[in-house]
């Protein structure tokens, strides 16, 4: 995943943009029962003290880290394709396959699916580079066949249903769909990923038992509604994830989290 961007495309700035809680006091808890019923063990969203915990999290994190500045990408379509080769792998890999597909001139839809032959060797080092192939080329046979390979067209799509299209394409999981919803076309959509479970359950701000879905509804119901700082938040936590919550040998004594409760 991305370590710092400049997303010329973005009709805002996360660099630039005031911070985007600026103004804004904890919004009421959505209730537990209200989102899930009794299906499920939770935990609970708030503090004792009534403060809302995602919103507390997200500051402390803020505070540690500042902007993260995602995504690094000269166009929307840059992003959709990231979010494809960056699947189980790390962003230096991702990146230079990027730049080798930039530096081919293949980064514009109808032309990468034209010269989808040239895709192996330059996405090498993205790893799994014969299956990410086909699976960029399942994501451009979508986008050119239904929307012309123009992001104007997939832009005027309401969310929902282009997540369901993009979850109908082989090899675009949940986690890719919302990450080109939420990075690419401003969606408020949030991403959770292996760092964003991890982390809260080692916080115990959730059980291991929510699927991804579950998860993404108690972040969306529990805070101000909107991209920026969905954006902000996902990257933050892949931060604490990589830099102290680590999937062996973890930082706790270290957390920016550690006391998080006081």
């Amino acid at each position: 995943m991305p370590k710092s961007a400049k997303t010329e495309f973005r009709r805002t700035n996360p660099v630039s943009d005031p911070h985007p809680l600026k103004g804004i006091r904890d919004r009421g808890i959505k209730p537990l029962s209200a989102l899930f019923g009794n299906n499920h063990r939770l935990y609970s969203v708030v503090f004792s003290n009534g403060t809302n915990r995602y919103l507390k999290i997200y500051r402390r994190l803020f505070k540690t880290f500042g902007p993260q500045r995602w995504w690094p990408a000269d166009s929307a379509f840059e992003v959709m394709v990231g979010a494809i080769l960056t699947q189980n792998t790390n962003w230096t890999g991702a990146a230079r396959a990027l730049r080798n597909l930039k530096r081919a001139g293949l980064l514009i839809p109808r032309k990468m699916l034209l010269h989808r032959r040239s895709l192996p060797s330059l996405i090498r080092t993205a790893g799994y580079y014969n299956l990410k192939t086909e699976r960029l080329v399942n994501f451009l046979k979508y986008y050119v066949g239904r929307y012309g390979g123009r992001i104007c067209g997939f832009r005027s799509v309401p969310t929902q249903r282009i997540r369901r299209e993009l979850l109908a394409v082989k090899g675009i999981g949940p986690e890719t769909a919302d990450s080109i919803l939420l990075y690419a076309l401003q969606r408020p959509v949030f991403v959770v990923d292996t760092y964003t479970r991890r982390v809260f359950t080692r916080h115990h701000i959730f059980s291991e038992g929510l699927n991804d879905n579950d998860i993404r509804r108690l972040f969306e119901n529990n805070l101000p509604r909107g991209p920026r700082i969905y954006n902000e938040y996902h990257a933050l936590i892949v931060r604490l994830g990589k830099e102290y919550c680590k999937k062996n040998e973890p930082l706790c004594a270290d957390c920016p989290l550690r006391d998080v409760y006081n």
